[in-house]
């Protein structure tokens, strides 16, 4: 459902700065260039939090379960840029040998091209949820109309695919812009990004993006991995598929559940 849209305090500054500059120019004209250099200068702070995938300067940001979740011990596993019909199967079968879930953040034109195996995500037990439609690498630089028919775009397709209505989004490598807040309010969506990701997309080397994953491992850490563009091994294996059943071990060592962001949730 629509939520009411609430400016983070540092966009309501932004807002504000922009504002009395604006004013300042129409009362005094010869105060234009401190009022451009105040404005440029809020632009590049409002770019340079857009760059910042964990942050919370620009609105509601979920970086770690909540605490209900993190006393559970619960862990988030977080699977990117599928469905893929040569990796996504063998993540699913990986997950059902250890009694995992997980949430997956599909792409809309890729899941219309593998409806049935959208289905098959839903249907083992994980949550597909909205990393837009497009996936593209432009999204941060995106006006609001464009961001917003992209996004609902992927939503009506996902729930259509799946009958659930994804509840999270998940931008292009995580990266945004000071309309995104509004546009997400707007659609009833929560922005998920993680507590740590491994690159796996770039680094194909198994130790690595283990280590990367596992490094001060805790209860309400929300992990990233990628079915779709993964990297390869050495062997030309995803490096998803060479690195999730030791990660799905080691967590279950830890006394650590793997949910969907979903069940986690207050």
């Amino acid at each position: 459902m629509p939520q009411p849209w609430n400016p983070s305090p540092f966009v309501k500054f932004s807002l504000l700065t922009h504002a009395a500059a604006g004013a300042s120019l129409l009362v005094v004209p010869g105060s234009w260039p401190w009022a451009l250099a105040a404005i440029a200068a809020n632009q590049g702070a409002l770019i340079t939090a857009g760059l910042l995938p964990r942050t919370t300067l620009l609105g509601p940001n979920l970086t770690r379960l909540p605490a209900a979740a993190t006393k559970r011990r619960e862990i988030a596993l977080t699977i990117d840029d599928g469905p893929d019909p040569e990796v996504t199967p063998h993540v699913l079968d990986q997950l059902d040998a250890a009694g995992a879930k997980a949430s997956f953040f599909c792409i809309g034109h890729i899941a219309r091209r593998h409806p049935a195996l959208c289905r098959e995500i839903v249907a083992r037990g994980h949550r597909v949820e909205n990393h837009g439609d497009s996936h593209s690498s432009l999204f941060a630089a995106f006006g609001s109309r464009r961001m917003t028919a992209d996004i609902a775009a992927a939503q009506a397709t996902l729930c259509d695919l799946t009958g659930e209505a994804p509840r999270f989004f998940r931008p292009t490598a995580g990266l945004r812009n000071p309309l995104l807040d509004p546009v997400l309010a707007r659609l009833g969506l929560q922005l998920a990004a993680w507590t740590r990701r491994p690159f796996d997309t770039r680094e194909g080397q198994p130790q690595i993006v283990f280590d990367r994953l596992t490094r001060q491992l805790a209860a309400g850490d929300i992990l990233l991995m990628h079915d779709g563009h993964a990297a390869r091994t050495a062997t030309g294996e995803p490096v998803i598929l060479a690195v999730l059943p030791r990660l799905l071990q080691t967590l279950a060592e830890h006394r650590l559940t793997p949910v969907t962001l979903a069940s986690a949730q207050p």
